[in-house]
């Protein structure tokens, strides 16, 4: 009766208020659990990097079983994606330390945008000393100089995080539309 993209369309639609609610949720636990600086500017841009982040790892694999032709297989794939995304996230190797081949994997890992949104929107902006390798520094001048985070990269974070999800319901959305693995 419906298309196939009416379908899919509808799929990537109805995913949008139950993850709202888990961003919603999350953030009342953790935000205060954390003891971050509670301001509105800071608390939107709390939620906005987790609820990106919910979604795009949601649609991520949505998308990997609409292009593969069993669960199975899309469940292998998944973990794969999830242990790249961990590796390249910045997180144990921070972004600035990537050898030279390797650093397209930072900057395309979803991950690692994420840390890069929670941890600049956060931190970014504050200028207390912290000791950090012995030596004392302020919080948003460590963020620059051992993580290459900047505050003022907060929109571009924003537009990057909002593209993951979109790209990803996007190819879901075609792999529904247009591939087959039926026999006949």
């Amino acid at each position: 009766m419906y298309s196939s993209w009416a379908y899919s369309v509808a799929q990537v639609i109805i995913e949008i208020p139950y993850i709202f609610l888990e961003a919603v949720l999350f953030l009342t636990i953790t935000y205060p659990a954390v003891n971050f600086y509670g301001s509105a500017y800071k608390v939107f841009w709390y939620f906005y990097t987790v609820f990106c982040t919910l979604l795009y790892y949601k649609y991520l694999g949505m998308m990997l079983v609409s292009l593969t032709p069993t669960f199975q297989v899309a469940t292998i794939f998944a973990s794969l994606c999830y242990t790249l995304f961990s590796l390249f996230s910045g997180y144990l190797i921070p972004g600035p330390q990537f050898p030279k081949w390797w650093v397209w994997g930072y900057w395309i890992s979803p991950s690692s945008w994420s840390l890069k949104g929670l941890l600049t929107s956060q931190y970014g902006d504050r200028e207390e000393e912290i000791m950090a390798f012995g030596e004392q520094k302020a919080l948003n001048t460590f963020l620059d100089s051992q993580y290459g985070y900047k505050h003022r990269d907060l929109p571009i974070i924003a537009v990057v995080l909002l593209a993951f999800p979109l790209v990803f319901a996007s190819v879901f959305t075609y792999g529904i539309a247009k591939l087959n693995y039926q026999r006949r």
